[in-house]
Order: C-alpha cells, then sequence, then structure tokens
C-alpha cells in the first residue's frame, strides 16, 4: 500500500529499545512537528474549505499522538527530553520543488507530508511487529493505522489540487528519492533515524 521500495531492518528495534526514553522523546517531537505542518498547511490554504477541514482533523491526532506519547513517557519514570533535528526529514524537504504555481506548491507540500507519513507507519508497524514490550506493541500497531490514514489523505489532497503535475509521477520521484537516501537510516533510537 505504502509503495516504499526499502524496509526497514527489524534489528532496527532492538536499537529502540536500548534506548527507550530517547525513542519516545524523538517520537514525541514528530508528532509535534506533524501537527504544526498540518496547522501551515491550514494557514497557507485557507480558501481550500475541505483542505482545512481535514488538516484541523490530522491536526488534532497529531497532538493527541503527542500527549499519547508524553503520557507514555510519564508513566515510565522517564522524561520529554529537548526537540531533535530530524535528518530524514531535512533531506526530503531539500527535494521539495520550489517552484511553479500556488498549487504546484501545495501538491509539492502533501507530497512531502505523505513520504513522512509513509515511512512514519512502516516504521511503527516494525516496532509492533518486533518490539518485547506489549503495551508499545499495540501502542504503536494503533499509531501505525492513524498514520496510513495520513498518508492518504496527503496523497489524495495532491491529486486533487495539483495543476502542472503528473502527481503519479511525481511520487515515483519521491519513492525513489527516499529509497536513495534511507539506507542511511535505521541505526539510531529515533523514528527515522
Amino acid at each position: 500500500m505504502l509503495g516504499l521500495k526499502l524496509a526497514t531492518d527489524p534489528r532496527w528495534v532492538n536499537i529502540v529499545e536500548s534506548n527507550i526514553e530517547e525513542i519516545l522523546t524523538d517520537h514525541a517531537w514528530c508528532e509535534q512537528k506533524a501537527a504544526s505542518n498540518a496547522i501551515s498547511l491550514i494557514t497557507q490554504n485557507s480558501e481550500k474549505e475541505e483542505l482545512v477541514t481535514e488538516l484541523m482533523i490530522i491536526a488534532r491526532e497529531e497532538l493527541e499522538h503527542l500527549q499519547m506519547v508524553h503520557d507514555l513517557i510519564k508513566s515510565k519514570g522517564l522524561s520529554l527530553g529537548r526537540e531533535r533535528k530530524d535528518h530524514y526529514v531535512n533531506e526530503l524537504f531539500k527535494f521539495m520543488k520550489k517552484d511553479g504555481s500556488r498549487n504546484d506548491a501545495l501538491c509539492e507540500r502533501l507530497l512531502f507530508s505523505a513520504m513522512i507519513e509513509a515511512r512514519s507507519c512502516e516504521r511503527f508497524k516494525v516496532l509492533s511487529e518486533n518490539i518485547a514490550d506489549a503495551a508499545l506493541a499495540k501502542f504503536y500497531r494503533d499509531l501505525m493505522i492513524s498514520e496510513a490514514g495520513h498518508y492518504t489523505t496527503f496523497l489524495g489532497f495532491a491529486r486533487k489540487y495539483a495543476d502542472n503535475v503528473n502527481v503519479d509521477k511525481r511520487w515515483k520521484e519521491w519513492i525513489d528519492f527516499e529509497t536513495s537516501i534511507i539506507s542511511n537510516y535505521g541505526k539510531q533510537e529515533t523514528i527515522h533515524g
């Protein structure tokens, strides 16, 4: 469904399990950034009523996920650390085209968002199937389902609002680019790292 070409090695979960506090802190900040991204898209495209309505739902869900991760951190006697840089997301951001019409720029931002959601969904699936902690496995399974919904929403709106973009062709380019960089990741106890 996601179309990703390179799956995360399940042994990444061993790295994650060696430092649960780090993965949870990184995850919390990923949720905050996802909520901020949705709000930014709303602000920049306020005239698109259907998009705004759906993005409000996504922003609220991402904030709820942030709350859930924060509650989990506290329940484990851990603390929310400082915000982390997400090098994977920064590389994707550089790949975004910055030219074209306003709708083309929106389409590109939606594809960028869809790619992040797709990889997050895939990572949550790997966690849900391989982490020893049964409660965390269920937690990540539930979030995986939500991320899949966000992925399809972003991709659907990219198709709806593209003016001069062949979205299927451009999505393939996104997939190919993501494939070229993802092999550099999966070595740290972070969601995308």
